[in-house]
This record gives C-alpha cells, structure tokens and sequence, in this order.
C-alpha cells in the first residue's frame, strides 16, 4: 500500500454469492440470508478464476450482511487475507455511495488493489458512476461477478475505466 492521494488503485467489486431467497427465508432479517450450497461452490470457482488472474488484495471491504460476510470470508481464506479484511456499513444496501467513496479516500494507507464485496443494484451503480458519471448506465454484476475499475483518482464521478467484467459462468471456464 501507499499513502497519500488516491491514485493509482485497482477496484475490484464482487456481488455476493448465490443466497437463500427472499420468499424462503424469515423476511423480516433480510440481513440474516446466508449463502445457498450453490453459491458456495460458485465462489469456489470465482477464487480460483482469481487466481489463474494472479489477483493479489490490500484490502478487503465488505458488506456486514451475512451473504456478504460470507462471501468475503471466503476469498479472505483462500488468499490468507484474514487480517485484511473489514465490514463497511457504506457496503449494505441502498448505503450512500458518496460515503463510501470519502471513507476510501480518507485512508491514511491507499491500497493499490482494493476488493469491495456487495450487493446489487449498488455495485452496478457503483460501477456506473465511477466510469461514467451517471448512477444508470446498464451495467449488471450477477452473483458472483467481479469487476475490475481501474482508478487515476477517486472521486465522486466520472473516474475509472472499467477494465473488465466477468460472469460467474466466464471464472468457471478459467482454471
């Protein structure tokens, strides 16, 4: 990591994995809802897809719902980033993006690589804004899709280029 201006950084965005839904879990604790069989195995591909990619996290910032949590836990595991993984109430859903934009910027540490995992439709407008300065412009992170943005400068807009993004049906097929 280095300190000073955020410049420079790689933003990666994951959406959780595949999690019980919402008509067959308790809907008053959407919060509780945790990773299906299914989405595990799921991620099971997406750390392997991350490794064949040869990606390396500073930081791992994640939503504190469980699917979320689970989900970061699991890539912290397979990658032994344990100690560098954090839960973000900017991460939960319908937070406000320009919060969490200033918490990433104030760092004292400005990672290079930096992995937020949460949920839609916020990584997509995430995504959106930061490439193109608009919260709508059609972008889609299914779960278990992970995107990369490469950033000169965060800030609050048009910022980043979007590197790529990849489907969990594309990580399957990297090994």
């Amino acid at each position: 990591m280095h300190s000073g201006v955020c410049s420079g950084m790689n933003l990666f965005l994951l959406r959780h994995g595949i999690a019980v839904e919402r008509k067959e879990f308790n809907h008053c604790n959407d919060a509780a809802r945790l990773l299906t069989q299914k989405g595990k195995k799921q991620l099971r591909h997406v750390t392997t897809a991350m490794r064949t990619l040869e990606l390396d996290f500073d930081l791992i910032f994640s939503s504190p719902l469980v699917r979320a949590s689970q989900t970061a836990e699991i890539i912290a595991a397979k990658f032994e980033f344990k100690r560098h993984l954090s839960y973000l109430d900017e991460l939960k859903p319908s937070a406000d993006v320009k919060l969490l934009i200033q918490k990433i910027a104030k760092l004292t540490n400005i990672p290079r690589n930096l992995l937020l995992v949460g949920h839609e439709p916020d990584l997509s407008q995430l995504i959106a804004l930061l490439v193109t300065g608009d919260l709508d412009s059609g972008f889609l992170l299914k779960k278990g899709g992970l995107a990369k943005l490469e950033i000169e400068k965060l800030r609050f807009g048009k910022c980043a280029k979007l590197a790529w993004l990849l489907t969990p049906a594309q990580m399957k097929l990297m090994r």
